[in-house]
């Protein structure tokens, strides 16, 4: 881990804090993207039965799954991470499901990572709902848009700073550590 030099810049995330901008978040997307379905629809229809929360759970579970493989996948594409340099896995001690990689991407290449599991598993899934007026995946879209926050609040710190800079993620914590291009040119 010290093959790199000290980073120019260390982004934080406060666990707390995303957690409180997660529940708002959701609670924003559950009540736009109901009120949403109400207006094409012209009706309100509410069911809940066993099937339908187990089928509400697995589906939560799914697209979180792929919310982090969306992560790695992003990884790929755009940063052009070998796969064998990728890791996902839930630290049941904080609460979360993770993706990284100990490589280094640009700031560009990060941020779209950061963000392809929101479109594909947020919003996606909401738009394929309210197409076919499915209640719960309007509904799990919008915990899945909630469940972004903390990528949301990496994103805006990473938007600060220049495309070309270069950004490594912590294997254990919601940080990241980032590096002017002439520190990381330098190594080479």
């Amino acid at each position: 881990m010290n093959e790199f030099p000290e980073s120019d810049k260390i982004i934080e995330i406060d666990l707390p804090r995303v957690a409180k901008n997660s529940l708002t978040i959701t609670v924003a997307a559950a009540l736009f993207l109901w009120a949403l379905k109400i207006f094409i629809e012209r009706d309100f229809l509410f069911s809940l039965g066993l099937w339908t929360i187990v089928l509400f759970v697995s589906g939560y579970i799914l697209l979180i799954i792929l919310h982090e493989l969306f992560h790695l996948l992003g990884f790929r594409v755009f940063g052009g991470v070998p796969w064998k340099k990728m890791v996902v896995g839930v630290n049941l001690k904080m609460g979360i499901a993770y993706a990284t990689t100990d490589q280094l991407m640009t700031n560009h290449a990060i941020r779209k990572a950061l963000l392809l599991p929101f479109w594909m598993t947020g919003i996606l899934p909401a738009v394929i709902g309210l197409s076919v007026g499915s209640g719960l995946l309007v509904s799990l879209s919008a915990l899945l848009i909630g469940g972004a926050a903390g990528d949301f609040a990496m994103y805006k710190e990473l938007r600060k700073l220049p495309d070309d800079w270069f950004v490594r993620d912590d294997p254990e914590l919601p940080k990241l550590y980032v590096y002017s291009p002439d520190k990381i040119n330098g190594l080479g």
